[in-house]
């Protein structure tokens, strides 16, 4: 198979046609249909930097190379593979790798593809109606890929400085406080989100910022009724409420949350004797997830569910009827109204380190802080949206308006350790 030398204007050409969307990292789009192609590169470095490639096709990484601004010091050599036709099918299914080439590499600009790369632990159909609405108005391309927090958090790790990743979307301010203390954030100044999004809900330093929240409350039997000596989350501890609640574990992130909130209020002996209170009133050990918790009490199985207002919203518009009607049956106390309020937790977002599309991610920040795209991302979970005049969905609505405890997400992330500690040490199982 013949060799022949080519200049670096000839590649820049090559490239332009294999639609190189981002050069500086290796990213898996779809394949033209029909064709394959395989370059080898050789790049000689100006000052004995080393090159390396890998892969079939190659993949480029350098070591401290560097190239003169007129492209004298790239030397390339392209091997012709023979074209490869296949059919339709084969075609939607075959993926092409682009080259990654080095930083450094002075080549003639080529046009790449406007995109955003978001790595999302949320899995809601309505997302994609999210996205799809942000391209429809920026003309910027959305590329999800949807995993659990700690899945993403290790792949960013594990990509580098060579991730492509531009956002990530996860719920909980412990979780979005955890991947900020793993570096995987970069500080975002930006004065349309700091107006539109409440200070308590978002990153002091602007690492990250809420889009959505939902309150942890009381849940109970409408035809039971609510006690009248329940009105704060300090209540759940009264030795009159034995064997009446009904909660998730203490290593559940919903259940530390909540407990921070009560340390920030009351400091650690109140709330270590309040942990232990909550964990002697349990109707059994904490078992299952929120809807559980909600599906025990309206079975008569205790008094009072703690769970989050989104979970019982999502009862009331399922497709199962037996679900819609005991989300009809469901009372819900927002505690500590008459003081400090009630404690939420967030769906947030903030902008990888990494990023190599900051200026369209940042855009795409602004759009989740819309009214139109709040309405979207909230209503989609059954959560709150975060700004002030995004339309509430009418269930929500119907549970009355509340009043959230500001205490700052930081606050409330640094206290998360010290109160797993307290409930594991009050017995909270």
């Amino acid at each position: 198979m013949a060799q022949e030398k080519i200049d670096a204007p000839f590649l820049a050409l090559v490239l332009t046609l294999l639609a190189a969307p981002a050069l500086a990292r290796p990213d898996p789009v779809a394949a033209s249909p029909g064709l394959t192609l395989r370059l080898s590169l050789g790049l000689r470095p100006r000052h004995g930097g080393k090159l390396h490639h890998s892969g079939d096709p190659p993949f480029i990484t350098t070591q401290n190379a560097d190239t003169d601004a007129n492209h004298s010091q790239i030397t390339c050599e392209c091997v012709a593979i023979p074209l490869e036709r296949r059919t339709a099918s084969e075609s939607i299914m075959q993926r092409r790798h682009l080259l990654a080439l080095p930083a450094t590499l002075a080549m003639p600009a080529l046009a790449q593809e406007r995109v955003v790369n978001v790595y999302s632990a949320r899995h809601y159909d309505t997302d994609r109606e999210l996205w799809e609405g942000f391209t429809r108005g920026s003309g910027v391309r959305i590329r999800v890929i949807e995993a659990n927090v700690d899945q993403l958090l290790e792949r960013i790790r594990a990509e580098g400085a060579n991730s492509p990743a531009d956002i990530l979307v996860t719920v909980d301010i412990g979780r979005l406080a955890r991947a900020k203390e793993a570096g995987i954030f970069q500080p975002t100044r930006n004065a349309m989100l700091e107006a539109r999004i409440p200070a308590h809900l978002r990153d002091p330093e602007g690492h990250w910022f809420g889009f959505t929240t939902r309150a942890r409350v009381v849940m109970y039997d409408r035809a039971r009724g609510l006690p009248a000596n329940l009105a704060r989350y300090e209540d759940l501890a009264r030795p009159e409420f034995t064997e009446s609640i009904a909660a998730r574990s203490s290593g559940y992130i919903y259940s530390i949350g909540l407990t921070a909130s009560v340390l920030a209020a009351n400091g650690a002996e109140a709330t270590e004797a309040w942990a232990r209170g909550v964990a002697a009133n349990m109707v059994r050990p904490p078992s299952g997830g929120d809807r559980d918790q909600i599906r025990a009490v309206m079975a008569g199985q205790g008094r009072f569910a703690i769970a989050n207002t989104y979970y019982l919203g999502l009862l009331a518009i399922s497709q199962r009827a037996e679900e819609r009607e005991l989300a009809e049956r469901v009372g819900v106390l927002f505690p500590n109204q008459a003081d400090r309020g009630t404690h939420v937790n967030v769906s947030g977002a903030g902008i990888v380190r990494t990023a190599p599309n900051r200026d369209a991610a940042q855009a795409l920040l602004e759009y989740l802080s819309s009214p139109p795209a709040q309405a979207i991302f909230a209503g989609g979970n059954m959560e709150y949206p975060v700004v002030a005049d995004a339309p509430v969905h009418p269930f929500l609505r119907g549970l009355g308006d509340f009043r959230q405890d500001p205490i700052s997400a930081s606050t409330l992330a640094a206290n998360m350790p010290e109160a797993l500690r307290l409930m594991q040490r009050a017995g909270w199982r």
